[in-house]
This record gives C-alpha cells, sequence and structure tokens, in this order.
C-alpha cells in the first residue's frame, strides 16, 4: 500500500466566502465593508432557509399555505418562511433601510434609517416544487440607496434601472447549495461545505459558453407565443437541441450558464407584459448573464436598459448563452 504524506491526507479547506469578500474588499482602498456585510447577511439566511427546507418534510412547512402573494399566486408555507427568515437577517444586519419582496405588496421598512443599501429579492423561486424534491432558488439584487441616508427609503431607490445594480446573485438549493454572485467584477459560485457551516469557492470566474445546445422553455405555451419564438424553438429541435426546463427558474437558468444555453420566458396571449418580475428575478439574472459573458433580452433589447415604472413590473426574458439570446430575438 502506497503511503500518503500529510498534505495529502489533510487536503485543503477551499476559500471561504468570508476569506474571498475580505480579499475583494481590500482591493479598494475606500470601502467601508457595509456592502461585504451585507452580502454576508444574505448568505447566512441562505443557511438557514437551506436547513429549512431540508426539514420541511418533518415539521410539516412543506405545501400550500392556503393563502396568496401580492402577485395572485398560492403561497406555500416554505415562501412565508423564506421571506420572514431573509427580512430578520437583513434587519440584524443593519447596512439594509428598505427592502423589496416578491412576497409583500408594499416596501419592507427595517428601521435602519441609516442604512446605504436596499434589496429586492425573490425569498423562494420554485416553491411549488418542494414537494417533490426539485432544486428551488432565492434571488436577490442590491442597490445603493438614493434617498438621503437618515430618512425613509421610497421606490425611488428600487427603480434605478439594472445598471444601476451594485450587487446581484441566486442561491441554488438543490444536490447542493450554492451562492453564485457578482459584484460587477466577474460571476463567482460558493458551495455550502454542511459539515463546516461554510460556503467554498467551488466556481472562480464562471464564464457562460457563447453557444449552446440546450433550452429550457414552457411549451406548454407553445400555441401562445409569437410566431417568431416558435420558429426559434422548431429551430432548436430541428438541430437536435436538448428540451430541459424543470420550472424552477433558478435551477434552469444555473444549468445553462455553466453548461451554454437559453432560458426563455416570452410574453404569451395570457401575459402579454412577460410573467416573471423584473426587479428581482429578471434583472438579477440579467447582471450575473452580462457579467459572466451571457446577454438578457426582452425580445426588443437588453433587460438591464428596461426603465421600470413599478415594483412588481413583469417582463419577458430570454437569457443565457450570448449567441443563443441573440438569434432567439430576431424578427
Amino acid at each position: 500500500m502506497t503511503s500518503k504524506t500529510a498534505q495529502e491526507l489533510a487536503l485543503p479547506v477551499g476559500v471561504t466566502l468570508d476569506r474571498f469578500i475580505m480579499a475583494s474588499q481590500s482591493a479598494f482602498p475606500y470601502a467601508t465593508g457595509e456592502l461585504s456585510q451585507l452580502l454576508r447577511d444574505i448568505a447566512i439566511a441562505g443557511k438557514i432557509i437551506n436547513r429549512e427546507i431540508n426539514r420541511a418534510g418533518l415539521v410539516d412547512i412543506a405545501g400550500g399555505n392556503g393563502t396568496e402573494n401580492v402577485q395572485g399566486e398560492n403561497q406555500q408555507k416554505l415562501d412565508i418562511v423564506a421571506n420572514i427568515r431573509f427580512i430578520r437577517a437583513l434587519k440584524n444586519g443593519g447596512e439594509v433601510c428598505a427592502i423589496l419582496s416578491e412576497e409583500e405588496e408594499d416596501i419592507i421598512y427595517t428601521g435602519n434609517e441609516h442604512g446605504k443599501y436596499v434589496v429586492a429579492m425573490d425569498p423562494l423561486d420554485g416553491s411549488s416544487n418542494i414537494d417533490v424534491n426539485v432544486s428551488i432558488g432565492t434571488i436577490f439584487s442590491i442597490y445603493r440607496r438614493v434617498t438621503p441616508t437618515g430618512s425613509p427609503a421610497t421606490m425611488d431607490d428600487f427603480l434605478q434601472g439594472g445598471r444601476k445594480q451594485v450587487a446581484a446573485g441566486y442561491i441554488l438549493y438543490g444536490s447542493s447549495t450554492m451562492l453564485v454572485f457578482s459584484t460587477g467584477d466577474g460571476v463567482n459560485g460558493f458551495t455550502l461545505d454542511q459539515s463546516l457551516g461554510e460556503f467554498i469557492l467551488s466556481h472562480k470566474n464562471i464564464s457562460s459558453p457563447n453557444n449552446g445546445t440546450i433550452f429550457s422553455v414552457n411549451e406548454g405555451n407553445y400555441y401562445s407565443y409569437l410566431p417568431s419564438v416558435q420558429k426559434y424553438l422548431d429551430n432548436c429541435k430541428q438541430r437536435g437541441y436538448s428540451a430541459r426546463y424543470i420550472g424552477s427558474l433558478v435551477g434552469d437558468f444555473h444549468r445553462n450558464l455553466l453548461k451554454g444555453g437559453i432560458y426563455l420566458y416570452p410574453s404569451t396571449k395570457k401575459d402579454p407584459k412577460g410573467k416573471l418580475r423584473l426587479l428581482y428575478e429578471c434583472y438579477p439574472l440579467a447582471f450575473i448573464a452580462e457579467k459572466s459573458g451571457g446577454k438578457a433580452s426582452d425580445g426588443f433589447g437588453a433587460i438591464l436598459d428596461i426603465v421600470p415604472t413599478s415594483g412588481h413590473q413583469r417582463s419577458p426574458i430570454y437569457v443565457g448563452s450570448a449567441a443563443m439570446v441573440k438569434e432567439s430575438v430576431q424578427p
């Protein structure tokens, strides 16, 4: 039997999220550390949600709650739990003055009027998949407030437009739990080491493949799509592309980000303005896509260039590998 050295026996743990954030912060001499702490707060909330998801079937927090959110959608019990957990984490952190959540109609004030940031979030996307153990996720977007520090935040702080995001990302709860985010300089992914309770850098400088052979779309709506969308989907199938759609936005987006592909949620006859929410679904994923070399469009122009008009505004989205998005929005 071949003996191993001490170094081979004790493999390195890797770069933790905290260490990565500290190293990134040191590159900016005038950084205050508040954005760094906010990202840590989000990571802590993600760990708590991960725990809740893992035990959902054991403590009766899986399944529907019999209530509707502001979107008119049936709330799952974990939707409510995740919303509460994230709000508490962001309130306790002190860096955030206000939150916009998919689960609530109005701005949520944290009581921290001196906080410099606002967060728009979908606390738990794809929660209807919980009962069948399909991947689900959290999506978040961070802005530096534009209203004076010390005063109450307003909707103006959230309606700055996608290009004004200072950071955005998502947490994927699947076979492993991953935090993927960007502060504008590349995209990095961290996998939760359950034994350590730490997010470890596992996907450094993620680069979206320019092209791919995967398309993710709800083909049940095929006859409600525009003819141009139908034509694109027909072309994908004629080329032998793989259809991969699980009904979980974060799960579908994440796979295509790593492997190359496109996620589409076009407008339909039922939802002519699109289904997904601009501020806390489309903007953050478009930000991640662009910072990794991909693209995101609403069918007419870049998602990040859309001028927002309301907190729960909806939009069509075509996001993923640059070449595929470009082709999909051709007239």
